[in-house]
């Protein structure tokens, strides 16, 4: 059973007990109103307390159910909120831990409410492209106020109980419990204290006005316009908390779950509920246990200060971690201090930092110049130049200090991780970590999995990289791992489009519209048009028969490498990011097509975006049917947390599901048709043939 009842002296408890946060599925649901009927029917029983087992009150809905006939199956959320409301015995609700979603709405449609401290509250529906669809926008605004209500609703935010309870006139909360650990008793005596109180107050009853109401509504879908112009759930929770205060409690109720109904289709909800998924399926490694023995980390070595290095560092500093930083020089040690120091110093003057967090951050970081002085760190990562040779020397040093048990790591970006391994006399203890710059901010990990990498360090990397904030998707072995070799296709796509026809900014514009954070030419002047230019003179080595545009070692040589340069597809003005056009590239492309005899032509913003994102999902199929990545969803988590693909799109994977993986494929023989592209490139993956033949999505 996942709701438990017992009979305390005149009280019956009922404990949700669906572990790991009491999510309100239909044997949740069947087994609350089962035990509301039972103590309803017992003479004995006065009054009611609702609670959770474990960690939570209740997260709310069970996701896996969402779009499931099981989701909507008799007693539904709403027929047991129903069913509390007319309890003729009055129904306590004590919260505690987690009070979500659902679980929120549930403890809403209660008679009274007792909370410990510390619980988070929260309505988070927006975050997964939905309004709260179980009275949360009808009910909230009643117990809470409108102004309060709409700011939890609209951004989706836990608010501690404790905070909530101070509002004024706040009904949200009858009592506060002194701690959690007294909240069971104290849930008890309140529910004896008022078993005879009649009529039983509902939240539904309470009224619901804003003194200024049309100006507020009016103010508040400003803000959300321009905070949220790709979602549409934010607005609609405006709409629905306005129809709290101006309609009848039932028509409101109607109204959002038309709401609810009609965003549960849509395909930002669709992309935002895939991601939800996603995140948590990507900690999941098919042949690694989730009883695997992890080692203990309780200090990491950082090799190399420079941006990459010092960002790395942050991570684990920020998490309370202690951290050693090697260089080689004294100079370099002291400027990555000092860039360290800097973007600390920058929060605190923001006020996003406190002080004494600031040094006890700093306090945890040492810093060295010998090999010998971090033998008892039980990690170390490197975040050397992107060179063989370079990672060689580096290996065979830590594998002759680090001790026996120890996490070998590389933040190498595209080199095999099998070859740095077979440097050392412990390729189990080798892992590639392969962080995205900023990595003090940037979200992404890929988790380089080696022929003989032990299955205790993957268990031990994805439980750290939870530790230190980062979502982890781990990747098999191959050039560029999942992200850069999915990437490169992108690029290389980029440059026939300006062979063909198009200027950088027309390719950036187009695809930023689509929604990425950056367009391709943009991109490359942030990383670096250098570290393309060493990878494609690799490739000319490696693949003498791929095709390649010109352009792009063109701009090379004229030295424009990018932002660091202030000049590379564009120009830049010291201090700022903005890309401002160059005249002089446009002619060099310009020059270059008529030297090998193309004549431009005018090319859709729907063909650049189509050509940019199907290459990736091209590549993506083969890198799914090599094993490389283990699921679809990890490529699309990649790409969302990683390289700045529109989240509302929900990755490049569920976005040509919902394109159509037939209509895609329509696209590539059209393209492979095209004599200036690449046509061997766009045959269809195998993966992706088998799929369009049976019908069948990514995801």
């Amino acid at each position: 059973m996942t709701a438990k009842y017992e009979v305390h002296s005149s009280v019956a408890v009922i404990t949700l007990d669906n572990p790991p946060v009491n999510g309100l599925g239909h044997a949740t649901r069947l087994g609350i109103t089962d035990a509301l009927q039972k103590a309803n029917a017992d003479t004995a029983v006065k009054s009611i307390v609702l609670t959770g087992a474990g960690k939570a009150f209740s997260g709310g809905a069970d996701i896996k159910e969402f779009g499931s006939s099981k989701a909507l199956a008799e007693p539904n959320l709403l027929s047991v909120i129903l069913a509390l409301e007319n309890s003729s015995k009055p129904v306590v609700a004590a919260v505690h831990s987690v009070c979500m979603g659902g679980g929120l709405e549930l403890a809403l449609g209660c008679h009274y409410r007792i909370a410990a401290p510390g619980c988070n509250v929260a309505l988070p529906e927006v975050k997964l492209g939905l309004i709260p669809g179980a009275g949360g926008t009808q009910r909230l605004p009643r117990a809470l106020g409108v102004e309060p209500a709409l700011n939890m609703i609209v951004s989706g935010e836990a608010v501690k109980s404790e905070l909530l309870a101070r509002i004024p006139g706040q009904k949200l909360f009858d009592k506060m419990a002194a701690s959690a650990e007294s909240l069971a008793e104290e849930a008890l005596a309140f529910a004896q204290s008022i078993s005879d109180t009649r009529p039983l107050p509902l939240v539904r009853n309470l009224p619901c006005k804003h003194p200024e109401g049309d100006a507020y509504f009016q103010f508040a879908r400003n803000m959300v316009k321009g905070m949220a112009k790709n979602f549409p759930a934010p607005g609609k929770c405006v709409d629905a908390v306005e129809a709290a205060t101006k309609k009848k409690f039932d028509e409101g109720m109607a109204f959002e779950r038309e709401i609810f109904t009609a965003l549960m289709f849509t395909p930002e909800c669709r992309a935002l509920r895939h991601m939800f998924t996603a995140e948590r399926a990507a900690s999941k490694i098919p042949d690694v246990p989730a009883d695997t023995p992890q080692r203990d980390i309780q200090s990491v070595a950082v090799i190399g200060a420079g941006t990459m290095g010092g960002g790395i560092a942050m991570n684990f500093l920020n998490a309370g971690i202690p951290v050693k930083m090697l260089e080689m020089k004294q100079e370099a040690l002291d400027k990555g201090l000092a860039t360290i120091r800097k973007n600390y110093e920058a929060q605190v003057k923001k006020g996003k930092l406190k002080q004494d967090k600031y040094d006890q951050r700093m306090s945890l970081l040492t810093t060295t110049l010998s090999y010998d002085e971090l033998k008892d760190a039980d990690m170390v990562i490197e975040a050397v130049f992107e060179e063989m040779g370079v990672k060689e020397k580096v290996f065979k040093e830590l594998d002759r200090v680090m001790k026996p048990g120890a996490i070998l790591a590389s933040n190498t970006s595209t080199l095999d991780v099998n070859k740095i391994a077979a440097f050392t006399k412990r390729p189990q203890d080798v892992v590639g970590m392969h962080f995205f710059s900023p990595a003090n901010i940037m979200k992404l990990l890929e988790v380089v999995r080696g022929e003989k990498t032990g299955k205790d360090v993957l268990a031990t990397v994805m439980a750290v990289s939870k530790k230190i904030r980062k979502t982890a998707v781990v990747s098999g072995v191959c050039d560029g791992f999942i992200g850069n070799r999915m990437i490169e296709q992108y690029g290389r796509q980029g440059g026939f489009l300006l062979d063909e026809g198009c200027t950088p900014a027309q390719v950036d514009k187009a695809i930023e519209k689509f929604g990425f954070a950056m367009g391709p030419f943009r991109m490359g002047d942030l990383a670096g048009n250098d570290i393309g230019w060493a990878i494609r003179k690799r490739r000319y080595q490696e693949k003498p028969d791929m095709k390649y545009s010109k352009t792009a070692d063109l701009l090379c040589e004229k030295g424009r490498f990018g932002q660091k340069t202030g000049a590379g597809w564009y120009d830049y003005v010291p201090g700022k990011r903005d890309a401002i056009p160059n005249a002089e590239v446009v002619k060099m492309i310009e020059d270059h097509r008529a030297a090998v005899g193309i004549t431009p032509r005018k090319i859709s913003d729907e063909e650049i975006v189509q050509r940019l994102v199907y290459s990736l999902v091209n590549e993506a199929a083969h890198i799914l049917e090599e094993g490389i990545a283990s699921r679809a969803s990890d490529i699309d988590m990649v790409y969302l947390m990683g390289y700045g693909f529109p989240i509302y799109r929900g990755g490049p994977m569920n976005y040509a599901d919902q394109v159509g993986l037939f209509n895609v494929v329509q696209a590539m023989n059209r393209f492979a048709q095209n004599p200036l592209d690449d046509a061997k490139f766009w045959q269809p993956a195998p993966l992706l043939a088998r799929l369009v033949a049976e019908g069948k999505t990514f995801n």
